[in-house]
């Protein structure tokens, strides 16, 4: 038997102590949640998983594919940013809220399929924070559940993200289908796993198109879509100039359209089902070629209001896109006042027109955004491959006018 001192139980005041330090480090724990919780609030919502459309991008039951082109916000910090180039009677009441407006307008208007910016989607010098202004600019896109995408211009890097920061975060928001740059594991390239680093610029990626569901062109993809980086700024022999699309690109885009072109069909398809050899594409970008100034001789639809401002150099961006013989019209910004379609060598080029009222513009001229409308052609028992390629534009006035409607393309096989 032990002794009875030996058997008490340990004094009271240590299991106090033992309790007081569970209490706090409790707290501690506690306070820290709350913190890490704080931080993570972007605006009124937790940081939570991304967003995704549906996927593949494809036709509609009826045979069409809507996009509405959006070219030059020039977003800067909301209501506090003002507008220019309005008339005097609009001007007191006019922000960077005029531009999302419109924007909200366009989609209820022409219920389109896809979004594409083309670039100049804030404006770097008013911007106190890149990611607040492009939550802001894309933010109808956002709520609409749309799927999207986007292509850097030459201001959107002049606040506080650079150019791979910025499509990084682009690629990250709700329904974006936006791409930093190709795939490594794209067959063209060697190099397995993230993407490509011998490839000029951020912001290059391709998006297929697939036929109309329960058709027999529903896994197969009928129309292209090429983004493309044309830079910002650049110096040649000392002498500043835009940025221009480069032959790493170029390369890319070549490896691409022939990986398409090379594609095999199911052959159980019917003959009216197939798609044509060559599926069309179209092109997005932001800095205009050097060979859109012979335009302004040449017979166009639209307003050639403004030179074109572009890169002194050509890389040879024309001959590439007639070379791999798929492009079929190219859609740009940049010149604000610019919103003709004209052709160059088979291949048009489209300016979107200016879209944000705080990028320059013409007072009394309305800020304008193109639509493009694919329309699959329709065999005697299924759908077959796109058999025109349309465009228009919508003015930000009472009616939303619609202006110069065309043809850009038609498959004359199909005809």
């Amino acid at each position: 038997m032990y002794p009875e001192n030996l058997m008490e139980s340990p004094p009271t005041g240590k299991w106090k102590h033992s309790l007081l330090y569970l209490a706090f480090i409790t707290l501690i724990l506690h306070l820290l949640h709350n913190l890490v919780a704080h931080k993570l609030l972007l605006g009124n919502d937790t940081v939570r998983v991304k967003r995704h459309p549906d996927l593949p991008l494809r036709f509609r039951s009826d045979g069409t594919f809507k996009i509405l082109q959006v070219a030059d916000m020039h977003f800067g910090n909301g209501m506090m940013t003002r507008c220019r180039d309005v008339l005097e009677s609009e001007f007191e009441y006019c922000s960077d809220l005029n531009t999302t407006r419109f924007l909200k307008r366009m989609l209820e208007a022409e219920k389109p399929d896809f979004i594409a910016f083309t670039g100049d989607n804030i404006f770097g010098p008013s911007t106190t924070d890149a990611a607040e202004s492009l939550l802001e600019a894309f933010g109808p896109a956002l709520e609409s559940g749309l799927p999207w995408a986007a292509v850097l211009g030459n201001h959107d890097q002049e606040s506080t993200m650079n150019r791979q920061e910025l499509m990084s975060f682009i690629s990250l928001l709700d329904y974006s289908v936006s791409q930093i740059n190709p795939a490594a594991e794209d067959p063209i390239t060697p190099v397995k796993g993230g993407t490509m680093t011998d490839i000029d610029g951020f912001g290059n990626y391709n998006l297929e198109v697939y036929g109309a569901p329960g058709s027999h062109l529903m896994n197969s993809s009928v129309l292209n879509l090429f983004f493309l980086d044309s830079g910002d700024r650049a110096f040649i022999q000392g002498v500043r100039t835009y940025g221009w699309i480069k032959e790493s690109q170029l390369r890319w885009l070549r490896g691409i359209s022939q990986r398409f072109q090379g594609q095999k069909w199911d052959s159980d398809q019917s003959s009216d089902a197939l798609p044509p050899a060559t599926s069309p594409s179209l092109a997005f970008f932001h800095i205009p070629i050097l060979e859109i100034r012979k335009l302004y001789y040449e017979k166009i639809v639209g307003q050639f209001q403004e030179g074109v401002a572009c890169s002194s150099v050509n890389s040879g961006v024309l001959q590439t896109f007639v070379s791999i013989g798929d492009v079929k019209a190219v859609f740009i910004g940049h010149d604000h006042t610019n919103d003709f379609c004209g052709n160059l060598d088979g291949i048009w080029f489209c300016y979107g027109g200016g879209f944000g009222y705080h990028g320059y513009g013409k007072a009394g001229w309305p800020r304008r955004a193109r639509v493009i409308l694919a329309e699959l052609g329709k065999g005697d028992n299924a759908w077959m491959g796109v058999e025109t390629i349309k465009t228009w534009k919508r003015l930000d006035d009472e009616k939303l006018s619609k202006v110069d409607e065309q043809v850009l393309w038609t498959d004359q096989q199909a005809r």
